[in-house]
C-alpha cells in the first residue's frame, strides 16, 4: 500500500481551520481534520451538480454560470462539457491555495479546464459575488463547505440561510437555477428553499456517479 504524502496546507480565510492536500500515487485528497472533503477518485456527485443544472437552462443561448468552490474541478469540467461555446463560467474560490494546487500538483487532474476561454477564476468569497449582482446568472452552483451545514467556515452558513437564499434569488435571472451540493439530506434546508419561493427538486446521486458507494444530495431550485 502506497502511503499518503502531505503536499501542502492552507488556512481557510475567516477560520482557524487548515486544509491539507494529500497524495497517494495518482490519487489526491483534500482533508480538514479527520474529514475528507474531496477525493480525486470520487467525482460523480460534483459532476452531477453541473449536468443537472445545465439541463434546466439548456434553452438559454448564452448562459452565464457561477460556480462557488473550485475544489478538484469536477463541477467545472462537467459544466464545460455540457455548456455551449457561448457560455460564460465564473468560478469563485475563497482559498487561494486551492487555485494554486489546481495549477500545480493537481494540474493533470484539471487538464486545460482553467485555461478555457469560457472560464474566469476569482479568488473571493462566492457570497460577495452573489451579493454584488442582480439578475446576472442563469445558474448558481454551490459546492461550498459540506453543504448547508457548515464544516470548514461558519461564515458559509450565510449562503444557505433565509437571507442568503433571497440574495441568491435576486442574483438569478428569471427561470434561473440555484443548484446546491451536500454530503447528505437536509429537510430544513429544503423547507427554506421553498419558503424563499423556489420550485425545488431533490436529487440523490452516488459519489462515484455509478452504482454503489455513498449517496449525496443535490437541490435543484428554480426561480420563477
Amino acid at each position: 500500500m502506497i502511503p499518503w504524502e502531505k503536499l501542502d496546507t492552507a488556512k481557510v480565510p475567516g477560520s482557524d481551520e487548515e486544509l491539507r492536500l494529500m497524495r497517494r500515487g495518482k490519487e489526491f485528497s483534500i482533508k480538514l481534520g479527520t474529514n475528507e472533503l474531496m477525493n480525486s477518485r470520487l467525482s460523480g456527485s460534483e459532476a452531477a451538480l453541473a449536468t443537472l443544472a445545465a439541463k434546466q437552462i439548456e434553452k438559454v443561448a448564452k448562459p452565464v454560470v457561477l460556480i462557488g468552490g473550485l475544489g478538484m474541478g469536477f463541477t467545472l469540467r462537467a459544466a464545460l462539457a455540457v455548456l455551449g461555446a457561448q457560455a460564460k463560467i465564473v468560478v469563485s474560490e475563497l482559498v487561494p491555495s486551492v487555485v494554486a494546487w489546481a495549477r500545480g500538483p493537481m494540474a493533470e487532474v484539471f487538464g486545460d479546464s482553467l485555461d478555457d476561454a469560457r472560464v474566469s477564476i476569482r479568488e473571493i468569497d462566492v457570497g460577495e459575488v452573489i451579493r454584488a449582482k442582480r439578475s446576472a446568472f442563469d445558474a448558481i452552483l454551490l459546492d461550498v463547505d459540506n453543504g448547508p451545514e457548515g464544516l470548514t467556515r461558519k461564515g458559509n452558513d450565510a449562503l444557505y440561510d433565509a437571507s442568503g437564499l433571497q440574495v441568491a434569488k435576486t442574483a438569478l435571472r428569471p427561470g434561473g437555477v440555484l443548484a446546491v451540493w451536500s454530503s447528505g439530506p437536509n429537510p430544513e434546508f429544503t423547507g427554506r428553499l421553498k419558503r424563499a419561493g423556489f420550485d425545488v427538486n431533490e436529487v440523490n446521486v452516488r459519489a462515484t456517479g455509478r452504482g454503489g458507494g455513498a449517496r449525496h444530495m443535490i437541490w435543484i431550485a428554480r426561480k420563477g
